[in-house]
């Protein structure tokens, strides 16, 4: 079985799961995947930002030198996620240049079958 890391927020809330390269929302939906740099993509490729070693998602608040886009992997199989995860390790501060992208920018990562949902008007 491939190991699962619990990525948080900056408030020590659990936001995802790496399972290999893959990300997983706490639902078990996938939401992007990390290269071999630890940049982050979303499922469709877009440049998301990068995974911090103390597992956050962070991001440049001015993204003006943007990442090109990358060609995604084949979607994962679903994947059981635990109901529980540890508590998250203490945070190191963000610099105003830098965001945590699962507080200030979630909608970046959006399962795939977001596309597939009509707006309700």
């Amino acid at each position: 079985m491939t190991r699962q890391i619990p990525i948080y927020t900056s408030h020590g809330d659990w936001a995802a799961m790496l399972v290999g390269r893959y990300l997983f929302n706490p639902q078990g939906e996938w939401i992007g995947f990390i290269d071999a740099q630890a940049q982050v993509f979303s499922v469709r490729g877009d440049y998301a930002g990068w995974l911090a070693r103390d597992f956050r998602v962070l991001r440049k608040r001015d993204s003006t030198p943007l990442v090109p886009r990358r060609q995604p992997p084949p979607p994962p199989p679903r994947v059981q996620l635990p109901i529980t995860v540890p508590l998250a390790p203490l945070m190191a501060e963000l610099t105003y240049d830098t965001i945590d992208l699962f507080e200030d920018a979630p909608n970046r990562l959006d399962p795939m079958d977001m596309d597939q949902i009509q707006d309700i008007d």
